[in-house]
């Protein structure tokens, strides 16, 4: 199983890293993909990620490693974007493949859960000309209380 785990602190192309994670996975039955972008809706002018590397890194390691365990893997793939992004650029792609699609999706879905609610980033976005903090929604914590 492999694990391909980073923080980009610059634009990135998902598709390129998704290309290169299902080429080196042949005989893979189904993989799924989720990128998620800055959103260009409600005036959002920017969006900023600060984080700590060590623990950020290691607890992305670490959600990799449980959702290798979790789910019937052959890989997982985990990219998320720090500092200051501009909207349509993307945050965060998370990539799984698997022999068989169910476990791809489940993967993804439980890596985007742990990512939005339970993560080591601290997110602020700017309208207006002014910066304000974003905590995560009632609705994330949620989807995380789903995998128990």
């Amino acid at each position: 199983m492999a694990r391909d785990v980073r923080l980009l602190d610059a634009p990135f192309n998902p598709a390129s890293y998704v290309e290169k994670f299902t080429g080196a996975h042949p005989g893979l039955g189904g993989v799924c993909t989720f990128v998620g972008e800055v959103r260009s809706d409600d005036d959002v002018e920017a969006l900023e990620l600060s984080h700590y590397e060590p623990l950020t890194l290691a607890g992305m390691e670490k959600l990799a490693d449980a959702a290798l365990q979790r789910f019937d893997l052959m890989g997982i793939l985990i990219l998320h974007r720090v500092g200051a992004m501009a909207p349509g650029e993307p945050i965060v792609c998370v990539s799984a493949c698997a022999r068989h699609r169910r476990d791809a999706i489940q993967a993804v879905d439980f890596a985007m859960d742990h990512l939005k609610s339970d993560a080591w980033f601290w997110k602020r976005e700017k309208r207006g000309g002014t910066w304000s903090w974003i905590e995560p929604r009632d609705q994330d914590h949620a989807d995380l209380a789903r995998w128990g």
